[in-house]
């Protein structure tokens, strides 16, 4: 076998034993045994809430062991696959096969990550800001740019996404854009990008060709379910409506159907215009609220600061999480993890889960892990 194959086949037996470590394999097969023989009582549906439990925690250890299982045996076959098309000088069969081998090493990677994602909040859908940092017009392009960034990965993780809220930028490029994104472990995946983003190029908008150093900021927070109780005081909010600033539309500067909440005692802003409703609006407003001020309680919880918060952290030096290079020469560095990438193209093109999976490595590293149930 060739390096490439030989290199694709150590990563996935990596990934596998990581897999296995994190899942426990031997614990959890034996705590799938318990939960069947739960399941199996006819007496399971006496308490609703006990049964959905077992059955949703039974559901997870199958689904996760039989995928385990699932890529021993698929790297085995792939790799007899490829022997075989060698001894026997088949090309055709070959590429193909090498191919599968790759999307098997792409699969067992969203795995990995997925294992990862233990926190109480990481199994929900949430809600994504961009804010451009001073700078004008060079800052606004770049958080476009951080826009399409995000855009193309939720399209390759197939999540659905809605732009709530958007503000153009005077001469190019947006000033804020907030995605609401739908999908299991939405959270859990793109917390890790919380913070500020620096891009440093030769300027599109200077004649002189000078370099020039841009600022984002990216703003992460969970969707939070109508079961979960947060009070919110009506005398804590300041509600404002205006019209419709978006880059056009049927129902943009017709109406001041767009609404701005402002939580006064936190000072938490939150603000929609995606619908003609000023009561839908409202409506997504204040569910975009609960989910910041729900997300800042667990925080406090975990004596965790809220410094990352997109409203309340200076976008600019001292502060970035990622530097984005595009000039003098390519590099993409996580300044969290020293992570680091040349090809800048890719990651602009919504290829980060590598940054992802080195953010999540490094925060659970010698914390142990929990079995999930989602």
């Amino acid at each position: 076998m060739d390096t490439e194959i030989l290199n694709i086949k150590d990563s996935i037996e990596k990934s596998l034993e990581l897999l296995r470590g994190y899942l426990d394999l031997e614990v959890a097969k034996k705590r799938l045994q318990e939960l069947s023989q739960k399941a199996e009582d006819p007496n399971l549906w006496s308490n609703q809430n006990q049964a959905k439990a077992i059955l949703k925690e039974k559901t997870y250890l199958e689904t996760n062991i039989q995928k385990i299982i699932s890529i021993s045996e698929n790297l085995q076959a792939y790799l007899e696959m490829i022997e075989l098309a060698e001894a026997e000088g088949d090309e055709e069969i070959y590429k193909e096969t090498l191919a599968q081998l790759k999307e098997l090493e792409k699969s067992v990677k969203v795995q990995e990550i997925e294992c990862l994602l233990s926190g109480e909040l990481d199994e929900k859908g949430c809600f994504l800001e961009i804010h451009s940092g001073a700078g004008g017009t060079e800052s606004d392009d770049w958080a476009s740019m951080l826009m399409r960034m995000y855009q193309r990965w939720i399209e390759r993780h197939n999540f659905k996404y809605e732009i709530i809220d958007s503000l153009v930028g005077e001469e190019a490029g947006i000033k804020s854009v907030t995605f609401k994104i739908h999908g299991k472990n939405a959270f859990g995946w793109l917390k890790t990008e919380r913070g500020v983003h620096r891009l440093v190029r030769v300027s599109p908008f200077n004649s002189a060709g000078k370099r020039h150093t841009s600022f984002a900021s990216v703003w992460i927070y969970p969707q939070i379910d109508n079961d979960v109780s947060v009070e919110i005081i009506e005398a804590d909010l300041r509600i404002d409506t205006y019209r419709s600033s978006g880059a056009g539309g049927q129902h943009v500067n017709t109406t001041d159907s767009a609404v701005r909440i402002t939580h006064l005692p936190s000072k938490i802003v939150v603000q929609c215009q995606n619908s003609r409703s000023q009561h839908k609006n409202k409506e997504e407003c204040m569910s975009m609220l609960k989910s910041k001020l729900y997300e800042l309680e667990i925080k406090k919880l975990e004596d965790k600061d809220d410094k990352k918060n997109a409203e309340k952290t200076e976008i600019g030096w001292g502060n970035q999480i990622r530097s984005y290079v595009l000039h003098p020469y390519k590099m993409v560095k996580d300044l969290r993890t020293q992570h680091q990438t040349s090809n800048s193209v890719a990651v602009l093109d919504g290829d980060i889960d590598e940054f992802i999976h080195a953010v999540l490595v490094k925060s659970t590293a010698g914390k142990g892990l929990k079995l999930q149930s989602g």
